[in-house]
């Protein structure tokens, strides 16, 4: 049976106060809890880190650098997130690759890099609503799939989340077929590249303006292991019932 793991992406939010929403999500959590994960902003990640461990949240970044260290100013190495007490790293958010411009090449390479300091990695991939609207989605998620997964990819070091880019953060979300189809898509294109125990076992997310209305309705795709949240992790109210959808699931 597949993990299932409900991810929280705090992005550009929050600062030290924010913290106490993590003890406070645990207090909320129901007895058969998935998998937690809360990605708070790098300053964060050692107080939430220390936070997290006595409740069983588990603590992630929101990017490395594909070096292991060097005059990259600004940038956080593998590594550091490692030594934070973080054991996760989301990579490829659409919003690194657009406002940071990075490529496929780009997030591959970071994987390895995060692979070998021993995290786990969160692969972001998803269209724009021009993809979407053009008809092209699948052709895209395939040369997505193909050139941010590297070889050595597992059940043990990646998980991938679809994200459709003109759904995250708009209130926007594709229709349940919508998202079968990509997430049978995607399982489907595992199975061809690995072998068949391999993609069957790698969780697969789905993000894009998830919230507690619709959590449940999402999670009974069957190649939806879980979900990928943004706004609505940043506080345990909102957050909790999107995981309790998923241990329902």
């Amino acid at each position: 049976m597949r993990r299932k793991l409900a991810a929280g992406n705090w992005k550009m939010n929050g600062t030290s106060a924010t913290l106490t929403e993590i003890s406070a999500l645990q207090k909320l959590l129901p007895a058969n809890a998935p998998e937690v994960l809360i990605c708070p902003p790098a300053p964060l990640l050692f107080r939430a880190a220390q936070i997290a461990a006595n409740t069983g949240i588990r603590i992630g970044a929101q990017d490395c650098h594909a070096e292991t260290s060097g005059a990259y100013t600004g940038d956080t190495s593998a590594a550091m997130i490692v030594d934070t007490g973080a054991a996760h790293v989301i990579i490829g958010h659409s919003e690194r690759r657009t406002a940071h411009a990075e490529q496929d090449a780009d997030i591959a390479a970071k994987a390895r890099t995060a692979w070998a300091a021993g995290l786990n990695t969160i692969i972001c991939i998803g269209e724009d609503l021009e993809t979407r609207e053009n008809g092209t989605t699948l052709d895209l998620i395939a040369t997505q799939l193909a050139g941010s997964i590297p070889d050595a990819a597992s059940a043990e070091n990646t998980i991938i989340a679809y994200e459709p880019i003109w759904a995250i953060g708009t209130g926007k979300i594709p229709t349940l077929p919508q998202i079968i189809e990509v997430h049978d898509f995607i399982r489907a294109t595992l199975t061809t590249r690995f072998d068949a125990d391999t993609a069957n076992a790698i969780p697969l997310l789905y993000g894009g303006s998830v919230k507690p209305d619709n959590a449940a309705q999402i999670f009974t795709a069957e190649n939806v292991d879980g979900a990928l949240v943004g706004g609505a992790s940043l506080k345990a109210s909102d957050f909790a019932p999107i995981v309790t959808a998923l241990a329902q699931s």
